[in-house]
């Protein structure tokens, strides 16, 4: 027994990554590729079931849960991003090294894109049998919004950003709310189902113009798969070249609600006494944490 143990032993600390940088990489891979996994195939049951399988609403539950999911996979590695609008957020405002953010987007690109490709494989069949093969990007039978999001008709470009910058803008001031430990932040081990119930919201105000991406990295990964897998070059022309919308306005969204919560709400906190009783805690010290913790809830 005693040898037994000491060959597990041995054998986990070959196979284990020391290597913190990796670690944040491996991480941050896959509970992006857990949330948009399930949130992909959530869509793919409600299209290629005409209905019978959900609606709307089912499918904002399946990326609310998602992202819980996903920070529970992941949050205490890399503090689950699973959003390059939150990554480039957190580097403007000094909570992530710039250094790391290719990492971080690196990481959730390859995950949104290994999930369509997962989601592709296990819905091939009902994808083909709804649209009889003929993958299109508009129309009755239309199936490359199963895997990106695409505006409504009626929506401009102009319109569409707004309405990214505005969703974006929600989720990065409710982040900011919910882990603002001078506030009312998440009671601790809350964090995951609180930043999910934040993105089911988000989905039931604001998703009907375009599908409430408010993620870089949700969008592109999957577009540039359907690309590769069939629908062709018309995933980035669709909707007047509405595939940059996603990508840009998000970000400055994300600056903008976080800006927004510190200018109004949290640069105001009045000072604590320190613990010592000596002196007062001024805004910004004693917040020191480790590279993998450095949000606390985040998505």
């Amino acid at each position: 027994m005693v040898q037994c143990g000491e060959r597990r032993t041995s054998l986990r600390s070959r196979v284990q990554i020391q290597n913190q940088v990796l670690r944040l990489g491996l991480a941050e891979t896959l509970c992006t590729y857990m949330m948009m996994t399930c949130g992909l195939a959530s869509v793919a049951q409600v299209v290629t079931g005409k209905g019978a399988f959900g609606q709307f609403i089912s499918i904002n539950l399946s990326f609310g849960l998602a992202v819980a999911l996903g920070i529970h996979v992941g949050g205490g590695v890399s503090g689950a991003h699973m959003n390059a609008a939150v990554s480039f957020t957190f580097c403007v405002f000094g909570t992530l090294s710039w250094r790391l953010l290719p990492l971080y987007i690196g990481s959730q690109l390859i995950g949104s894109f290994l999930a369509a490709v997962t989601v592709y494989a296990v819905y091939y069949e009902a994808i083909h049998n709804y649209c009889g093969g003929n993958l299109t990007v508009y129309g009755p039978e239309a199936t490359a919004g199963i895997f990106s999001t695409y505006p409504a008709p009626y929506l401009s470009l102009t319109g569409g950003f707004i309405d990214q910058v505005f969703g974006t803008s929600l989720l990065l001031l409710g982040l900011s709310a919910l882990s603002d430990r001078r506030n009312t932040p998440c009671p601790p081990g809350g964090e995951p189902v609180a930043v999910g119930l934040l993105v089911l919201l988000i989905g039931m105000c604001a998703g009907s113009n375009s599908g409430y991406a408010i993620n870089p990295s949700r969008d592109l990964g999957p577009r540039v798969f359907t690309a590769l897998a069939g629908w062709g070059l018309e995933v980035f022309r669709a909707g007047q070249g509405w595939w940059w919308v996603p990508l840009v306005a998000p970000c400055v969204g994300g600056v903008l609600g976080t800006g927004l919560y510190k200018l109004m709400v949290q640069m105001h906190h009045p000072s604590a006494p320190s613990s010592g009783g000596t002196g007062e805690l001024q805004e910004g010290q004693g917040h020191t944490e480790p590279l993998e913790k450095q949000s606390d809830c985040i998505v």
